[in-house]
């Protein structure tokens, strides 16, 4: 199957062509959450299987999607973008609340919208790792949305007057990998702490790189973020 078939048009059931399809996809898509999340995962899934776990046919789903990597591509796409609406609503709301207090908020929401559902953290950190150079392009360039938000959360901070004057984009993609690491880690069992202890300690990371040691508000910061030597007298 080379392309998606023709969707019917018109009213049909009280809805329209478009509120069919939309149903459909949701439908197509929860199906896929379970099945690519769960069992037996994207590798083994077949169109026929994730049709019938729709309860819709193969028609269509090539009526909604060319491939089944297709509908990997919108599943991961989903996945972080409930992750990224938590994140700015936690921002949000943390607006007014001290730098360590932010980082935690922010961080405690991510972490419970992707832990909260195994599944998603499979999407995310498992099934879409090494599936076509098009998925690896995809989650690059979500991860770097995520890269994004940390640097402008930094800035911010920067301004404020509470976090060292740098260039943090280094810095937040490297920690950005050690979130995705240390939750895929432990939703795996292989770290055996609560989820409040793996954010205490994605706080701690995070707020080492905003205020490194030596750093204080007020203290004139050389180029690479650290006081600057006193002037001779």
């Amino acid at each position: 199957m080379t392309g998606r078939l023709k969707a019917p048009t018109g009213r049909y059931g009280g809805k329209s062509a478009e509120e069919r399809q939309a149903e459909r996809r949701r439908r197509f898509l929860d199906a896929a959450l379970q099945l690519f999340g769960d069992t037996p995962g994207y590798r083994a899934t077949t169109v026929a299987a994730l049709s019938e776990a729709a309860g819709l046919s193969t028609r269509q789903f090539y009526e909604e999607f060319r491939t089944l990597e297709d509908v990997l591509a919108a599943l991961h796409l989903q996945v972080n973008a409930w992750a990224e609406e938590a994140v700015l609503a936690a921002v949000a709301g943390a607006e007014h609340l001290p730098l360590a207090e932010r980082v935690a908020a922010l961080f405690r929401a991510y972490a419970a919208n992707v832990s909260g559902d195994p599944r998603r953290v499979r999407i995310t950190f498992v099934e879409i790792i090494g599936v076509s150079p098009r998925l690896e392009e995809q989650r690059l360039a979500r991860r770097s949305r995520w890269v994004n938000l940390v640097c402008a959360e930094a800035e911010a901070a920067v301004a404020r007057g509470e976090a060292v004057p740098r260039d943090y984009r280094i810095a937040a993609a490297a920690f950005i990998g050690s979130v995705n690491g240390l939750l895929h880690d432990w939703n795996a069992g292989w770290v055996d702490a609560t989820l409040d202890e793996v954010v205490d300690e994605l706080v701690r990371q995070l707020l080492g790189i905003l205020r490194p040691a030596g750093w204080e508000p007020g203290v004139s910061q050389g180029g690479d973020g650290l006081p600057s030597p006193a002037a001779p007298v």
